[in-house]
Formats: C-alpha cells, structure tokens, sequence
C-alpha cells in the first residue's frame, strides 16, 4: 500500500512538473505578427501641421498607424480622430515606444498645416508623435492611397466631402503595411488588439 502511494506521488508529482513547464512554455511564447496585407508603402516627403517635413525615411525602424481624414469632414472623420486619440492614450499607458501616428489629409487643398494643427487640437492629440500631413496635389493623395493602402480617395468636383477609407493601417518598420482595424466602429477592446500587434512587431 505504501509503496503504492508512493508511486502515485511520483505521477503526480511528474504532471505538475509537465504542468509548469507547459506553462512557462507558454508565457515565453512570442506574440502571432499580424499578416493580413503585405502592402508597401510608396516614398513621400510631406508636410505636417508645424510646417515640418516629415517623410517614409523617419518612419524607418519604427511601427506606425495610419489614416485617412479631412478638417471640413461632416461625418466619419471626427469619430475617428477621437478613437485614434484615444488609441494614443492607450498606447502611452501600455509603454510603447518608437510608434508614430500618421494621419493623412485627403483635401489637401483646403487643409494647410496650421489647419490641421487647429483640429488636431480639438482631440488632444499629442503632435510628438502624430503627425497630420499635407503638402500635395489632390491627385497625388488620390494615387498615393490606392497604390500604398488600397484604399480609395476620391473628391468630387461639386462637392466639399472628399470619399475616403475609414480604416487605421498597421504599418511596420520597414514600411510595410500589415493589416488594419474598423476606425469608425470599434469595440471595447479594440485598442487592445492593436497594442498586442504593435508588441508582436517590434518582438
């Protein structure tokens, strides 16, 4: 009986260690790296609401999330400044370093630097690392988003709302964009998801 016993420990103690040893398998596992698209970003050199030039090169070696909008937007462009604003938060709170926010003017005629400073004001928006870029003909931006993120850009001829994605691009340091998020709809623990990404890219 004793022997037994004995022998029911050793198993026991065994599959405890297994156990363990699964676990802190686990903990050091590396975060899955997003991979949805495989988009690369053509080279620009554009201004941004200092007046600055800010081009793909001082990206280079640093994760960023990118978007589309417009000061004059009557609809979806102030909701997902705010979200993106809040995503910056979020991101200090986390401890990431060497990220950068570039959000994209798609009426660069109407948005000129201190423009965009005035409404990127507006959502707190902290320009050490978000910059509101501008400096190019509507035509460029036009083709710039197609070729770069596949998404469209469009301004009427009759119309003061320009069409553009809603979309926050994940894009990584070699200028990549990896995969992107709904910047308009997002869930509770949608800021998470990108802070995960983030992590696994610079991992």
């Amino acid at each position: 009986m004793l022997e037994r016993c004995i022998s029911l420990k050793k198993i026991f103690g065994t599959l405890s260690l297994i156990m363990v040893l699964v676990l802190l398998s686990a903990c050091g596992q590396k975060l899955d790296k997003p991979d949805d698209y495989d988009f690369e970003v053509q080279n620009f050199t554009y201004t941004n609401q200092d007046g600055k030039s800010v081009s793909l090169k001082d990206l280079e070696g640093k994760v960023w999330i990118a978007d589309f909008i417009f000061t004059n937007c009557e609809t979806v462009c102030p909701p997902m400044t705010n979200h993106m604003s809040s995503l910056q938060d979020n991101m200090k709170e986390a401890g990431l370093e060497n990220v950068e926010i570039v959000s994209f003017s798609v009426d660069p005629t109407v948005d000129k630097p201190a423009t965009l400073k005035k409404f990127g004001q507006k959502f707190d928006a902290d320009f050490s690392n978000w910059h509101f870029l501008t400096g190019y003909k509507q035509s460029e931006i036009e083709e710039f988003a197609k070729t770069s993120f596949k998404t469209i850009v469009q301004k009427p001829k009759d119309d003061d709302q320009v069409t553009h994605g809603t979309a926050f691009y994940l894009v990584d340091q070699e200028g990549i964009v990896r995969t992107r998020y709904d910047g308009v709809n997002r869930s509770n623990d949608a800021d998470e998801k990108v802070i995960e990404d983030i992590k696994a890219l610079q991992q």
